[in-house]
């Protein structure tokens, strides 16, 4: 099993489309064996899930992610957990025990409209 998290200084970063880091976890026997940090080199939203794709992960963890994010991840095989905040060495370790509270349903509705509100990334609106 390889894990993603999006990431920003050891926190899951809030906004998958906008992520510049991801910290990718190689877990083996219920344990994390491995884990470094991939740089995403400026590709945004849909172009991540193929970065995500060609490092063989099949799983993410994330804050906020748009509807065309979430099928492009869909569409290549790796399995969502969105919603979660927090440490992501931790978040990926509540995974692996089962124990990972994250939303099913997250969205992030932020194109096409001002962001003059209040949200879980940064200036938009998750939930």
């Amino acid at each position: 099993m390889k894990i993603a998290a999006t990431y920003e200084n050891g926190q899951i970063f809030q906004h998958f489309g906008h992520t510049e880091k991801f910290k990718v976890y190689d877990i083996q026997d219920g344990k994390i064996v491995s884990a470094k940090v991939i740089d995403t080199n400026g590709s945004g939203h849909g172009a991540l899930a193929g970065v995500l794709k060609d490092l063989g992960v099949d799983t993410l963890i994330c804050g906020g992610i748009g509807g065309g994010a979430q099928m492009a991840l869909a569409e290549a095989g790796i399995k969502l957990y969105g919603g979660v905040s927090g440490d992501a060495d931790t978040a990926v370790n509540e995974l692996i025990s089962g124990s990972l509270n994250f939303n099913p349903d997250v969205k992030c509705n932020h194109h096409g409209e001002e962001h003059h509100h209040e949200g879980g990334c940064g200036s938009h609106s998750c939930h």
